[in-house]
């Protein structure tokens, strides 16, 4: 019998596609270089992950890789901090530059080894097979096989005594979280970011209805809280437009302006429109004013599914000129979203403390504008879902003070929230924290990080 003809190596890029097409090959090449993409270019997990405009690799993947290549970036990103330090305990130096994705390949293959339940055989193939894949990353094609089966022999070793709730947080962030709660709220708090977010509704009406028929819970003031994960799209009334997802935070600030039916109100910076739903659905006459065309458009296409009228306006705030005052705003400002990274564990690893300090400078420059947008005896509710006193209570306190004699804070009563008085500040401020519960029971842990405040023009 003759030996088959011996192939040529052909070009790297024709070697990377026939390597391609070993199982889950893809899947892994493509979430290494979105990690790389997140923690080194700084670009957003939403953008690599968007239908239209995201990673080209992504999207030629088949839906259960796209679940896979999820799954591990959300791995390892939550726990970065654990990930990097085991390395360097397995690493006799470290990886010089320029060397292709060869740190992105281990951080993949290490969260699938300790936080997925995908076998180690599987994962350091499928790391080596990639590293040497990669022109770049050729040469330490053997320094990953041997790193990632020295973990698989010495595990419990090398991953011992490791603060977890530390460690996956960067340090400036635990600092300011330290300085505002506590050293032990800060700690609760990372703890709280190393677990998927639950998946909450806000229903048009019956949530006590909706829950028990969909297995879910009643939370806050009115969601209802899912234990499934999975597409949406699927779940019972979707396609009907009964109800929408929102975390039962971002679901309270609507409620602080009370009753709106017939009203004119107006949601700033309103995309995705989970609280202009909400505005509309109470009767108010709603205005939603975004900067982004692309995501007013997706606003208004989740209005259609919802059968809601609202008008749209795509504007820069600091351009808007409203055609007359309304009876109440809701300015949902654009923040550093630091009481999300339990949805979104690579913002900690695209932000920095500077990202905050331009953003509170915007925050206060959008409240003092508001202030003439809103008829006398006029409502507003400004709110962020930031961790952060930059972004909450200095600032408020910061508006209160530039604007004195113009506005009066309006204390926040739990009732108004579900009872939910451990969200209550002393001041009056509606403070949740993604380690506060969002009802009774401990199924029931777990919000976004949200701050509020109300006021009313004098």
């Amino acid at each position: 019998m003759k030996s088959p003809p011996k192939r040529s190596p052909g070009p790297a890029g024709q070697q990377d596609q026939e390597r391609s097409e070993n199982p889950g090959f893809a899947a892994r090449k493509v979430a290494a270089d979105i990690l790389g993409n997140v923690v080194h270019k700084k670009r957003t997990l939403d953008g690599e992950f968007d239908a239209a405009s995201g990673h080209s690799g992504l999207r030629a993947l088949a839906g259960n890789d796209r679940s896979l290549v999820r799954a591990i970036l959300g791995a390892a990103l939550r726990h970065r901090g654990e990930i990097s330090i085991i390395l360097d305990r397995l690493l006799d130096r470290g990886i010089p530059e320029k060397t292709g994705r060869v740190l992105d390949i281990l951080h993949v293959a290490i969260a699938q080894m300790l936080y997925l339940d995908i076998p180690d055989r599987a994962a350091v193939s499928l790391a080596v097979e990639h590293a040497g894949a990669d022109r770049r990353a050729r040469p330490y094609k053997g320094l990953v096989n041997g790193v990632l089966r020295r973990l698989g022999r010495e595990r419990d070793e090398v991953t011992a005594d490791i603060d977890a709730d530390i460690v996956n947080t960067p340090d400036w962030l635990m600092e300011s979280w330290r300085a505002a709660y506590g050293a032990e709220t800060a700690r609760e708090i990372a703890r709280a970011h190393q677990n998927e977010a639950a998946l909450d509704l806000t229903v048009k009406s019956d949530p006590q209805g909706w829950a028990e028929r969909l297995g879910g819970h009643v939370v806050g003031a009115g969601s209802v809280r899912l234990s499934r994960k999975g597409s949406v799209e699927a779940v019972e009334g979707f396609e009907d437009g009964e109800w929408w997802v929102q975390d039962a935070a971002a679901a309270l600030p609507v409620h602080l302006l009370g009753d709106i039916r017939g009203l004119k109100a107006a949601d700033l910076c309103a995309a995705p429109g989970g609280k202009t739903a909400q505005l509309a659905l109470a009767g108010a006459e709603v205005t939603a004013v975004d900067i982004s065309k692309g995501r007013l458009k997706r606003l208004e296409e989740n209005m259609a599914r919802l059968g809601l009228t609202v008008r749209t306006i795509a504007s820069d705030l600091r351009d808007f000129v409203p055609d007359e005052p309304f009876d109440a705003i809701l300015l949902d400002a654009p923040c550093g979203a630091t009481g999300t990274i339990r949805r979104h564990p690579d913002l900690p690893w695209t932000k920095q403390a500077y990202d905050i300090e331009k953003l509170s400078e915007i925050q206060g420059d959008l409240l003092d504008r508001t202030v003439a947008w809103v008829k006398p005896g006029g409502v507003i509710v400004y709110c962020t879902c930031s961790l952060e006193p930059e972004e909450g209570e200095a600032q408020v306190e910061a508006f209160v003070e530039r604007q004195a004699g113009k506005v009066r804070l309006e204390p926040i009563d739990a009732e108004e929230v579900g009872g939910l008085g451990h969200l209550i500040t002393e001041a009056g401020y509606l403070r949740c924290l993604p380690c506060h519960a969002a009802g009774s029971g401990e199924d029931m842990k777990g919000m976004d990080g949200f701050f509020a405040a109300r006021f009313r023009r004098l």
